[in-house]
């Protein structure tokens, strides 16, 4: 007897720690735990909103623009070699040229080269030179045969600048092997740097081997100039250590999880005040167009710096004081709703579970407490009924009135009524509290970066369009007049190969008869008076004006052969690839005529733009002195404020008669802008506010509510006579408790009426 007791005892202590794992404690406990939390979060996180002294979309913007500068620096260098290779190829499958020639003929194609040189590789003599001399003494000619020893390199002259050298190979039957050298800077080609800007490369150590915005010394006239740009230069440097440190991160460590975009390593970094403006910058190393991939630029180790001074506003959005009166606001509520459900809810549920394991033992001296509310109220009074039917008293006699006033505040109410408080904190902070309307204040430093990096963009595109017409023009002189269909195609595959730009390129005879292609079938040229085709007046033409896609395409006659011409079609993939950039929104190229021929994000083809965007396009067209300037402007109207950027074709080549231009845009609300950001954090408050509150109660009302409602019912039947339902537990907890000792209260019920020997009251 005294081992069986014992093992009993034993199984309550079992199942009443149980009844910590789940019950009615979790749900309030973790409730707490969640306020608690939401309230230091809120003090933090809106105490701190607004108080950098410089806004994050800011030193987001400088990233971005250093990231333009590494991704035009890259495709620069890249283009560069592979045009040096390619053309020299071209060189080498036809008949034998002299030195002289190779190099008039690609400084009559590309303009790129600082200067160029062929060497005799055997004896080392140099053999032509155009431009500035070649520092051909840095190449080791014995060592061209190993591996990448024809990659790009760079050289420091005595002066103290960076030159980078590309190699290719002109080689020729029963001829001495030569050597193309070409040398040119490391400045940035089309970085729009606006005013008070700089611009540096670096290389792995931190050095500077070339920079830009920054003025010498004798180019300023006073001497706060010349200290001003003393400072400057001294902070570029600064800046120069530490990016080359940080670019030395692998890429994915160096960046949040989940982060896109830029595939190298790049950042932002803050600087010293001087008289109120404070020196920011951005860096980013150059990286490969494909994750995994390495180019040659890449692997000169190279990483680009821009730094831009900007002013240091005093005021503040909100201090901490908003944060810290929501916090305890919260605390207050979340206090009062807490309080609520323990002491109406938990308190009278563990009460009862007592009091029913006071009846299982065989305690029937005092009566149950009974609970004042709800469906604890409601199991409280049918414990008592049962007590006294143990004692001897008949089933079924009730006190109506009393049964009737629980049912009237049920603990679902009360749950409700937790809800509701914790609604009345949530919802203002969701809908109410820190809202940013159209007055809000967008930092100068956007719209001005907004206008640069469109220029940028802008001159990236158009460079890119003139690099593949001068493609066409190295072909069309390559091929001349006795080439044969046959080895017309072999260039133009190997050209189509080496450039992905081109979606389709073939040689075109006067009569409009295509002797030799590659790629995809060529679009149809328009046709003259006469019923043949007839060329673009343009080198460049958009051959269409309708239809799922403009058809842009570049040509180039062949010397010697009446008319005949090489045209290449592009891809327009190739150009909207270009506009992917982030942190710019929007993004489209637009015509002469401002109908959309390419974009970052879907669009039709050739409709056109809203109505204050092709404003700001054709107003920037206008000529400003000798050409047209890029602009940017912040528009303000009842759906937000809008930043917007435009810039137009400026600058030679063959697309800068296109009169194309190229317009960005974006809403302030997707920046960090410290009034948005205020807005964010409140909203996000208020969320998880909701969210805590409703998987919280949710929670309790699932657990506890719910066959809390469900065992009211089966105990009042019980108290009312019903003798043949058995009551059986869902969970382990405290209701499931109360339940058992309900049944085992039936059990004895049942027991003590055989011992009467009554007959057993049930319902039918």
């Amino acid at each position: 007897m005294a081992a069986s007791s014992a093992k009993r005892r034993h199984k309550v202590r079992r199942r009443a720690d149980m009844s910590l794992l789940g019950g009615i404690r979790p749900p309030i406990a973790v409730l707490s735990a969640l306020l608690l939390s939401l309230a230091g979060i809120t003090a933090l996180g809106l105490g701190r909103a607004g108080q950098d002294p410089v806004p994050e979309a800011v030193l987001t913007s400088q990233q971005h623009f250093a990231e333009d500068g590494a991704v035009a620096m890259r495709a620069s260098i890249d283009e560069s070699a592979t045009d040096l290779t390619r053309t020299a190829g071209l060189f080498s499958a036809g008949d034998p040229v002299s030195p002289d020639a190779v190099l008039d003929k690609i400084g009559s194609v590309y303009q790129k080269w600082m200067g160029t040189a062929v060497v005799e590789i055997k004896s080392g003599r140099m053999l032509a030179a155009r431009g500035e001399n070649v520092p051909v003494t840095a190449v080791d000619t014995s060592k061209l045969a190993e591996k990448d020893g024809l990659s790009p390199r760079m050289v420091r002259l005595q002066n103290g600048e960076t030159r980078l050298l590309a190699l290719a190979l002109l080689s020729w039957p029963d001829r001495p092997q030569q050597l193309l050298i070409a040398s040119s800077s490391l400045r940035f080609p089309g970085i729009s740097l606006g005013q008070f800007r700089s611009i540096a490369v670096i290389d792995s150590e931190g050095r500077i081997l070339s920079s830009d915005g920054i003025p010498e010394p004798e180019q300023v006239l006073t001497d706060l100039q010349r200290e001003g740009v003393k400072r400057s230069n001294k902070q570029l440097k600064a800046f120069s250590k530490i990016a080359a440190v940080k670019s030395a991160e692998h890429p994915l460590k160096a960046k949040e999880p989940g982060s896109g975009g830029f595939l190298g390593v790049s950042g932002s970094l803050l600087g010293d005040t001087f008289e109120g403006d404070r020196s920011i910058a951005g860096y980013a190393t150059l990286t490969g167009p494909e994750p995994g991939e390495g180019t040659v630029a890449t692997a000169l180790g190279l990483t680009v710096v821009s730094m831009v001074d900007v002013a240091v506003d005093p005021t503040r959005v909100a201090g901490p004081l908003f944060g810290l009166l929501a916090a305890a606001a919260l605390l207050l509520i979340g206090a009062l709703a807490v309080a609520l459900l323990l002491g109406t809810v938990q308190r009278p549920l563990l009460k009862l579970f007592l009091e029913s394991r006071r009846l299982t033992r065989g305690d029937l001296t005092r009566p149950v407490t009974v609970p004042r509310y709800g469906e604890a109220g409601r199991i409280g009074q049918a414990l008592e009924r049962l007590r006294r039917q143990l004692l001897g008293e008949p089933a079924g006699t009730t006190d109506a009135s009393s049964g009737a006033s629980r049912r009237r505040v049920g603990t679902r109410g009360l749950v409700v009524v937790c809800g509701v408080l914790l609604l009345a904190w949530s919802a203002p902070m969701l809908l109410l509290f820190n809202r940013a309307d159209s007055t809000v204040a967008v930092p100068e430093q956007i719209i001005s970066d907004q206008r640069e990096r469109t220029d940028t963009l802008s001159d990236r595109v158009r460079r890119a369009l003139n690099e593949g017409h001068a493609d066409l023009v190295s072909v069309s002189a390559l091929i001349g007049n006795r080439t044969s269909p046959e080895d017309m195609k072999k260039v133009l595959e190997r050209t189509r190969t080496e450039h992905v730009r081109y979606r389709s390129l073939y040689v075109r005879s006067a009569e409009g008869t295509v002797l030799a292609r590659a790629g995809e079938s060529p679009h149809g040229l328009p046709a003259n008076a006469s019923g043949g085709d007839k060329l673009p007046t343009q080198p460049i033409s958009v051959l269409n004006d309708s239809g799922k896609e403009p058809v842009i395409a570049g040509y180039a006659e062949i010397p010697g052969r009446d008319g005949a011409a090489v045209i290449g079609e592009f891809r327009i993939d190739f150009i909207n690839s270009l506009l992917k950039r982030p942190g710019l929104g929007q993004i489209r190229v637009v015509d002469d005529e401002r109908r959309v021929l390419g974009g970052n994000t879907g669009y039709l083809a050739f409709q056109s733009l809203p109505k204050r965007l092709d404003e700001l396009a054709t107003g920037t067209n206008q000529k400003t002195g000798l050409s047209a300037r890029a602009s940017g402007v912040m528009y303000r109207d009842g759906d937000g404020v809008q930043v917007a950027g435009a810039a137009p074709f400026v600058g030679g080549g063959a697309a800068k008669k296109l009169g194309w231009t190229v317009v960005s845009w974006q809403p302030a609300a997707g920046l960090a802008i410290p009034e948005y950001s205020l807005q964010n954090r409140t909203v996000l408050a208020g969320l998880l506010g909701v969210t805590a509150a409703a998987a919280c109660l949710g929670w309790l009302h699932i657990v506890v509510v719910r066959p809390l409602r469900e065992l009211a019912g089966k105990a009042e039947a019980l108290a009312d006579g019903d003798r043949r339902t058995v009551l059986f537990p869902h969970h382990h907890d405290e209701v499931g408790a109360v339940t058992r000792s309900l049944e085992l209260v039936r059990q004895q019920l049942q027991e003590q009426r055989r011992r009467d020997g009554a007959p057993l009251a049930g319902r039918n």
